[in-house]
């Protein structure tokens, strides 16, 4: 029963975060109200292994991030990457903005230390902040480890309201866009109603019954690849992390028609290891005092301000060259803060409400959705692995 009382704590915790953001149209973050909760009952009267006896221990997270991996490469479709190649350019560019500047003159404010192990959750999500949190107690840096849990908790509180104003202003010039004929509604584009639905490899290799299509297959196929992906890493002796060598081979066997779109929702298990991993980064809240966060939230402010600097600068440059708006440019470099579901729900919902009609709304999810969309799998989903596994070495 212990244990059945540990899952619910966390989950309620889950649960009252992801009521907060419905109720606030995502304006305040569920990951923030979650995180203060477990933050308050770790400083309190919760138990500090309770994520543990919820099941989520470390040899779940291992686990985890590396079946995560390989399903984010069934999310990708190379073909709208080539389609979507300024947005890319541009989202990847802002995230270069993001480390220069950081790189630059965070060293020179705050030692390096600090900068290298805030900075990868900042270029992207949860896979992130998990890498560099494992990292840094691996490396017996257990001081450091407050600072990509908190950068993971908190750019994304600064992130989504400035990308939902961004993409209002985009709406709204679209909008006039449409009513003065300049703009128009191609017939042919798909309608995208999720992410799958905009990807176009369901071709399949292993041509089986329907009967034996089941769930389990795909989970069997996904633990295999990323079986293979920490194998190849072990023969190269992390030359190339395996948190790499996963997500290219999740590209790979998707495209080939090896696993499917989307392969971990389809298989029922998607939602269970995110849950799983974001509660397993906030039960590194437990290693925190509020001494602690009260002195690393000065750092962790500044750093992001430097990066979200960096990101505009670079969207402004690029975004006349590429032919689109300032405002366009600078949220596909703020994807970077947040990705995949959040850029989708954000798109969707400000088109939702900005449009006067069904065409309107049409015509703004044709311009916007698949641009977001591929923006925030270029950043989170390839550049903050990446980068997260560079700057492991680093620490």
């Amino acid at each position: 029963m212990e244990y059945l009382i540990a899952f619910t704590i966390v989950m309620v915790f889950m649960l009252i975060g992801d009521w907060v953001s419905a109720a606030t149209k995502a304006f305040i973050p569920s990951i923030f109200i979650t995180a203060v909760l477990f933050a308050i009952g770790f400083w309190t009267i919760i138990p500090k292994d309770i994520v543990a006896k919820a099941s989520f221990n470390t040899a779940f997270t291992g686990m985890g991030v590396s079946l995560l991996l390989v399903h984010l490469g069934t999310l990708m479709s190379l073909k709208e990457l080539v389609n979507q190649w300024k947005a890319v350019c541009i989202a990847l560019l802002g995230v270069l903005g993001t480390l220069v500047l950081t790189l630059t003159v965070g060293t020179l404010i705050f030692d390096w230390h600090t900068v290298v192990a805030a900075i990868p959750p900042l270029t992207g999500g949860m896979v992130a902040t998990l890498l560099m949190t494992d990292g840094l107690k691996a490396a017996g840096a257990t001081t450091l480890v407050a600072l990509p849990v908190s950068m993971f908790i908190l750019h994304s509180f600064i992130g989504y309201p400035m990308t939902a104003i961004l993409l209002r202003k985009e709406g709204r010039r679209l909008k006039e866009e449409l009513k003065s004929g300049k703009g128009h509604i191609d017939p042919n584009a798909p309608k995208i109603t999720g992410m799958a639905d905009s990807l176009d490899t369901q071709k399949h290799i292993l041509h089986l019954p329907e009967q034996f299509q089941s769930p389990v297959f795909i989970i069997v196929r996904v633990a295999l690849i990323a079986l293979l992906g920490n194998w190849l890493a072990g023969l190269m002796h992390g030359v190339i992390n395996a948190n790499v060598i996963c997500l290219i081979l999740g590209v790979i066997a998707h495209q080939v028609g090896l696993l499917e779109d989307n392969a971990l929702t389809r298989a029922g298990v998607f939602n269970w290891l995110i849950y799983g991993l974001m509660a397993y980064v906030f039960s590194q809240l437990s290693l925190t005092t509020p001494d602690i966060i009260g002195g690393i939230l000065v750092q962790i402010l500044v750093l992001i301000a430097l990066g979200i600097l960096g990101m505009f600068i670079a969207s402004y440059v690029l975004a006349k060259p590429f032919g689109m708006s300032k405002q366009m440019a600078f949220a596909f470099s703020l994807t970077a803060l947040f990705g995949f579901p959040a850029d989708f729900i954000l798109t969707t919902e400000v088109c939702r409400t900005i449009a006067d009609n069904e065409e309107e709304e049409e015509y703004l999810t044709q311009n916007m959705l698949p641009k977001m969309l591929v923006g925030g799998f270029a950043t989170v989903s390839m550049a903050s692995v990446i980068i997260a596994s560079v700057f492991l070495k680093l620490i």
